[in-house]
């Protein structure tokens, strides 16, 4: 986006606008707001235990993250779980193509973005939801999701990576497994994370617990197979 758009964007913002304006542009949210809960809750709930994969969309198919995410996904598949994606290209669409390629559940949750992205071809198309709101798409992926596997990848990755720790640590949601995969893409952040927020009292020593560090698929397969081997599924709230 460049400068005079951005320039646009913010006198839109700040635009005056009646109370009636904002009254019916606030009602018609709303009601938006409440279908695509409604929408994804109905969908979602038919489905059954699923891993998320998050990961960059900008990741190519030649990458080794690629094949890393296929791999993991089309293993986890192996192991009875479904395979849930943000639906769109780079690590979403490996995620979905291993769960494809393994005959089980793949399903994609996408997001309408002005530049990106786009639903990938492999999504079961039963199992495909659009959102235009973040925070209910987020909703979805911490409610129907029984573990995360975290790839590298921007910020919408750190968002969704964040969102979970939070609600395990605030304990809004079941202690399921989350594991960030490949080490070196991952030290700089694990490191400030325990020099920075741990001595400076920001967080406590067990909140290290709540995420595992890895560097291969079969690494992050089985820690999802150790922790289901030992607690019984249940949903998130």
């Amino acid at each position: 986006m460049n400068n005079q758009e951005d320039e646009k964007r913010i006198r839109k913002a700040f635009k005056a606008k009646t109370w009636n304006e904002i009254k019916t542009h606030d009602s018609w949210s709303v009601f938006k707001i409440m279908s695509e809960f409604v929408d994804g809750f109905e969908k979602l709930a038919r489905i059954g235990p699923c891993v998320a994969i998050f990961g960059s969309a900008r990741t190519q198919m030649t990458h080794e993250y690629y094949r890393l995410a296929e791999e993991i996904a089309y293993l986890l598949t192996k192991k009875g779980f479904g395979i849930i994606t943000g639906g769109g290209p780079g690590i979403m669409e490996a995620g979905n193509k291993g769960a494809h390629f393994a005959g089980g559940k793949s399903v994609g949750i996408n997001i309408d973005l002005p530049f990106e992205q786009q639903p990938n071809p492999f999504i079961d198309p039963d199992k495909y939801i659009e959102f235009d709101y973040f925070f209910v798409r987020k909703v979805m992926f911490m409610r129907y999701s029984q573990g995360y596997i975290v790839l590298p990848g921007g910020f919408g990755t750190m968002d969704e990576l964040f969102e979970a720790i939070t609600l395990v640590q605030t304990q809004k949601l079941v202690k399921f497994p989350i594991v960030l995969v490949k080490k070196a893409y991952w030290a700089g952040l694990v490191e400030w994370i325990k020099k920075r927020m741990l001595d400076d009292k920001m967080i406590s020593p067990d909140d290290l617990d709540i995420f595992t560090v890895v560097d291969t698929a079969e690494e992050a397969v089985r820690i999802i197979e150790e922790f289901y081997n030992k607690y019984a599924l249940k949903p998130n709230f």
